[in-house]
Order: structure tokens, then C-alpha cells, then sequence
């Protein structure tokens, strides 16, 4: 078993930096507050799987990614996509089912793609989305071009079999691939410590030769610290990499969960002593790199952005029922140059 990496010290980071990140977790809290009071209304539909408490993995991990690589994850998706760039229009337009969405209104929360910023798609289907990951590697492999992809799943997608035929073809074929697990404690209802024997999930790839560590989830420093350290093992030709990336989600499994399998207490706690953008407010206040005026200037802009992105949601039209016939089968087969 490989031996788990200790945190480093914390990285010199400018006041540009860190107000991005603060700025970038803030746009995704409150986009999904708004997604879940939209889903009140009945102006979302079907399943709506909220990401809040878990902003500092992807705004971690987009901020020590470059131009080019991809991610790919599952149904909890909407932080993923707005960290990656995306939309906030589009992205609201999709959740409501509508044609200004990124799949035409007709993919909603749990299916959206974006070629252009590298995001192929949230997946329904548990733990699906992760041999998927190696297939973008692999093709990345074959061109040559030096780009990694994240694999994003949870830890109750990691009791997958696909999951660990995906590490023996990845390691086997020293795939450019950081697999990302989102460890919310929570499989749906089951916490971890039921659903699950071995007492880290990272560990796992030592099986397969993939190396890895569990990362603080809650900080984002430790998670870009963490990200830049497999994307540096992935681009130098050595293969895959695991990150365990230890979160909370604040919320329900999906907006249908009443959440009973754990105390209002135990979130709470959570959210007093280790909300990642409390963190990063506090750094920045107790460092002089923002005053609260200028924090609140930044929180009034983002509720700003995801007020227009609900406003364009509603005013943008329904799909025409012909859209029901497009997208279904490819009418020309691309050929390569």
C-alpha cells in the first residue's frame, strides 16, 4: 500500500487568486440556491442534485487545470460545469427545459455537454461516467497532445465494478486520467461507514499500481495543491492518479430527499466550522486582501448574474415538439482529416 502523502504547507497565493476562487464558489452557492428555490416552483422538473458545500473541489481543481483538458461526471453536475466556464444562462436554461439550455431543453439537470469548454457530460447512470473518463484519456494518448482528463464520481460509485475495470485499463495503458472521487460521506442515504469496509477509498488503486492520496475537500488550496500534483504525474507519462477528495454536501441526496439519515446538528457543524467559503472569506479579511465592502460588491455582482441567468430561463421558449426527432441518431459519419 502506497503510503498516504502529507499536507503540504500552504502555498503562497496572490489576493487576485484567492478572490477568484472566493468569487468562483460563491457564483456556484448561490447559482444553486436558486436552482433548488426554481425547483419550488415547479419551474425545474425530474431530479435537480444541488452542490452545495462541495464548491471547493472543482473551483480547486479547474484552477490548476489548463486550456484543453476535460472533465467528465455524474448527475451532480451544475458546480462542475459553471467552474469549468460554462454559461450560467445556458446552464439555467437546460435545468428549466428550456431551448436556450446547453442541450436544447431537452437534457435537464442531470444531462448537459459542452464541446467547446471540454465538459462531456453529467451521467445518470451510477459510476458510468468513469470509463467514459479513461475513453477521453485514451484518445488524448493516441493524439499525442498532452492533455489530462478528470474523472469525477462519488464514493458510492466507487463500490462499482466498472470503476475497477476502468483503473486496470487505465494503469495498464498509462491513461492521462486524475480520478476524482467526491467523497460526501453520503451514498444517497447510506453513509460511507455502512456502505463501505476499507476505511479510505483512494487506497484502492494500489491494486492496480495507481497511486493517489485523500485531499481536504473543504479547503481549495489543498485541493489545487493536490490537483496540480496528479496532473503533473498524469502529464509526464506515468499514468493515472486518485484523488479522494474528502467533502459534505449541505443538502439532500436530490431535491426529493428529506434527508433523515443525519442530524441537522451534524450539518450544521459543518457548516459553522468548515464551509469552504467561509474559509477563503476569512483569509481574505484577516489578510487585508478584501474589505467587507468589497466582499459584498462581489456577492451583490454574482446575485446579479444568477437573477439574469433565472430571468433568461424563463423568458427563453420551450423546445418545438419537433426537437423531439433531433439529436437521436448521427445522419453523417465524421471522417478523419
Amino acid at each position: 500500500m502506497p503510503p498516504k502523502k502529507k499536507a503540504a504547507a500552504k502555498p503562497n497565493i496572490s489576493a487576485e487568486e484567492l478572490l477568484g476562487h472566493y468569487r468562483e464558489m460563491l457564483l456556484i452557492r448561490r447559482f444553486e440556491e436558486k436552482a433548488g428555490q426554481l425547483y419550488g416552483m415547479g419551474l425545474i422538473g425530474g431530479f435537480c442534485h444541488l452542490y452545495i458545500g462541495q464548491e471547493a473541489v472543482v473551483v480547486g481543481l479547474e484552477a490548476a487545470a489548463e486550456e484543453g483538458d476535460k472533465r467528465v461526471t455524474s448527475y451532480r453536475d451544475h458546480g462542475h460545469m459553471l467552474a469549468c466556464g460554462m454559461d450560467p444562462k445556458g446552464i439555467m436554461a437546460e435545468l428549466t427545459g428550456r431551448e436556450g439550455g446547453f442541450s436544447k431543453g431537452k437534457g435537464g439537470s442531470m444531462h448537459m455537454f459542452s464541446k467547446e469548454k471540454h465538459f462531456y457530460g453529467g451521467h445518470g447512470i451510477v459510476a458510468a461516467q468513469v470509463p467514459l473518463g479513461a475513453g477521453l484519456a485514451f484518445s488524448d494518448k493516441y493524439k499525442g497532445n498532452d492533455r489530462v482528463t478528470f474523472a469525477y464520481f462519488g464514493d458510492g460509485a466507487a463500490n462499482q465494478g466498472q470503476v475497477y475495470e476502468t483503473y486496470n485499463m487505465a494503469e495498464l495503458w498509462d491513461l492521462p486520467v486524475v480520478f476524482v472521487i467526491e467523497n460526501n460521506q453520503y451514498a444517497m442515504g447510506t453513509s460511507v461507514q455502512r456502505s463501505t469496509k476499507s476505511p479510505s477509498l483512494w487506497e484502492r488503486g494500489a491494486a492496480y499500481g495507481i497511486p493517489g492520496e485523500e485531499v481536504d475537500g473543504m479547503d481549495v488550496l489543498a485541493v489545487k495543491e493536490a490537483g496540480e500534483r496528479a496532473i503533473k504525474h498524469c502529464r509526464s507519462g506515468k499514468g493515472p492518479y486518485i484523488l479522494e477528495v474528502k467533502t459534505y454536501r449541505y443538502r439532500g441526496h436530490s431535491m426529493s430527499d428529506p434527508a433523515k439519515y443525519r442530524t441537522r446538528e451534524e450539518v450544521q457543524k459543518m457548516r459553522d466550522e468548515r464551509d469552504p467559503i467561509e474559509q477563503v472569506r476569512e483569509m481574505l479579511l484577516t489578510g487585508k486582501h478584501a474589505s467587507e465592502d468589497d466582499l459584498k460588491a462581489i456577492d451583490k455582482e454574482i446575485k446579479g448574474i444568477v437573477n439574469d441567468a433565472a430571468e433568461f430561463s424563463k423568458e427563453s421558449p420551450e423546445p418545438a415538439l419537433e426537437e423531439l426527432w433531433t439529436d437521436i441518431y448521427a445522419t453523417e459519419i465524421p471522417q478523419e482529416a
